[in-house]
C-alpha cells in the first residue's frame, strides 16, 4: 500500500433488465492511478503480462484487425446500424471520417472552437487544436487502427443540448509514435483498446468530450506479445 489518494476517471456502459446489471463494460484510466500513487507502470503491465502468459495466453483481444498493412482503405460510409436518431447518425458519421479516413479536418467543423477536453492521464485541454493533438497523437501510436463503434446513446442535457455516449474499439498494430508513450518506440505488436467517449453537443457543436481508455491495457498486449515471442526465437 502507498497510502496516496488518487482520482480516477472512470466510465461505465452498462445494460439492465428490471433494475438489475447483467451486462457491463468498463473503461478505466488504469495508468493515471497508477501514476498518482506512484509505481512503476512498466513494472505493473510486466507483472500482468507474467501472469497471463504463464495461463497459457499470448493474446488478450479477441477479433481480426480490420486493417492490415497494405490492404484496401476504409469503408467511405460509416455503418449507422447502431444509431437511433439524427444525431446519433451524425456522431458516427464523423467519427468514421476521422478514425478511420483520418480526416482531422472534421474535428475543426463538428467541435465548438471553446470545447472543453477531458481526456486520459487525467488531461485538462481547452480548444479545438488540443482536440486534434490528442487524436492524431492516439492514431500517430497506431496508424493502421481500424475504428469500430459497440454502442451509442442519447439523453437530453440540463445543462442545454444533447449528450452522446460512444463505446468503441480501436485495433491496430503499435507502429507509430504518438501520445501512448509508455508503449515507447514502435514493436510492431497488435494493439486492441476500447475506449467510451461522451460529448455534449449544444447548438450542433460539442462544448465538452469526456474520452477514457487505458494505456496500461495497450502495454500489457505489447508485453505479452513480447513474452509469446521469446520461445519461438529460442527454438530458431
Amino acid at each position: 500500500p502507498t497510502l496516496r489518494g488518487f482520482t480516477s476517471r472512470t466510465v461505465a456502459d452498462c445494460m439492465i433488465f428490471e433494475n438489475k446489471i447483467y451486462r457491463e463494460w468498463v473503461v478505466a484510466d488504469t495508468t493515471a492511478i497508477l501514476q498518482q500513487l506512484g509505481l512503476d507502470v512498466q513494472a505493473y503491465a510486466e507483472r500482468i503480462a507474467k501472469v497471463a502468459f504463464d495461463k497459457g495466453m499470448v493474446s488478450l483481444d479477441i477479433g481480426e484487425n480490420r486493417h492490415q498493412i497494405g490492404q484496401y482503405p476504409p469503408e467511405a460510409e460509416a455503418d449507422m446500424s447502431l444509431a437511433a436518431n439524427d444525431l446519433e447518425r451524425h456522431t458516427l458519421r464523423w467519427m468514421h471520417d476521422v478514425f478511420n479516413r483520418k480526416m482531422l479536418g472534421q474535428i475543426a467543423q463538428v467541435y465548438a472552437p471553446t470545447v472543453q477536453y477531458h481526456g486520459p492521464l487525467m488531461a485538462e485541454l481547452y480548444g479545438v487544436a488540443s482536440v486534434i493533438h490528442q487524436t492524431l497523437g492516439l492514431i500517430g501510436s497506431l496508424p493502421d487502427a481500424a475504428f469500430t463503434p459497440q454502442h451509442i446513446c442519447t439523453t437530453p442535457c440540463e445543462e442545454g443540448g444533447d449528450k452522446v455516449a460512444v463505446r468503441w474499439i480501436l485495433e491496430g498494430h503499435h507502429i507509430g509514435y504518438g501520445i501512448l508513450n509508455h508503449l515507447g518506440a514502435p514493436t510492431g505488436k497488435r494493439v486492441q483498446i476500447m475506449g467510451i467517449t461522451h460529448f455534449h453537443y449544444k447548438n450542433g457543436k460539442i462544448v465538452d468530450e469526456w474520452r477514457v481508455y487505458d494505456e496500461a491495457s495497450a502495454l500489457v498486449q505489447v508485453k505479452l506479445a513480447q513474452m509469446a515471442d521469446k520461445p519461438a526465437a529460442m527454438l530458431g
